[in-house]
């Protein structure tokens, strides 16, 4: 799936959304109902697959199309001019090496700066999509264990989990989606065409900041 949207933020930021939730699940509440059925969860593709998450994920993708578009063509116009300067090297005057050389180096830099800051828009739109439907669906997750007998709800969206091994019958990554889907209606997004993905320009990528820089939203 060719999206912006920074997995190991999303996937960070929601083990700590569901150790607040943990906190929360060990506090006895009198009259609440017991259970003893254990469940995992990939709450990271739950969110992603609700019709909800689909319709911001898609939006996002849109808005930013654009800038990755034009990021991508600066991309290309550098590479075309390293490779004219490495393919005409020999037969150039020092002055006129040296220009070109320094012009490719402001170029290089100029990317690397509208990279950076496209990269960074793009980690805030997505932390504010997480720090919404993140929380919204930790009160699905909640609800839905309660009703249904489940004492513990384990995510194994971060690949270093330490569920080594489950019975793909306590997967319940489905049930919370639909669940979602009913709690907070909304239409599925549209397919989108065949090649409406802009490639990620070679320069954003080396730009990426830190997943670590992301805020972790909390629940209230």
């Amino acid at each position: 799936m060719a999206r912006y949207i920074n997995t190991r933020v999303l996937s960070l930021a929601l083990i700590l959304l569901l150790g607040i939730s943990a906190a929360r699940a060990q506090v006895p509440v009198a009259g609440a109902p017991t259970g003893n059925k254990v469940g995992i969860v990939s709450i990271q593709d739950a969110i992603a697959s609700t019709n909800e998450g689909k319709k911001e994920l898609d939006a996002l993708q849109q808005k930013f199309a654009p800038r990755q578009t034009a990021l991508q063509t600066q991309n290309d116009e550098l590479e075309n001019l390293k490779k004219q300067l490495q393919a005409q090297s020999d037969k150039l005057s020092d002055e006129e090496r040296n220009s070109r050389v320094r012009s490719a180096t402001e170029k290089q830099k100029s990317l690397q700066r509208s990279a950076e800051d496209f990269q960074n828009e793009v980690q805030t739109a997505e932390q504010e999509i997480l720090n919404r439907l993140g929380k919204k669906m930790l009160d699905v997750m909640e609800k839905y264990a309660k009703e249904n007998g489940y004492a513990v709800v384990l995510d194994v969206s971060n690949p270093q989990t330490p569920v080594l091994y489950a019975n793909p019958g306590t997967n319940i990554t489905k049930n919370l989606i639909d669940a979602y889907n009913v709690e907070s209606p909304a239409a599925a997004a549209a397919p989108k065409p065949a090649g409406s993905n802009a490639a990620r320009p070679a320069g954003a990528a080396a730009s990426r900041p830190p997943a670590s820089s992301a805020a972790t939203p909390k629940k209230p």
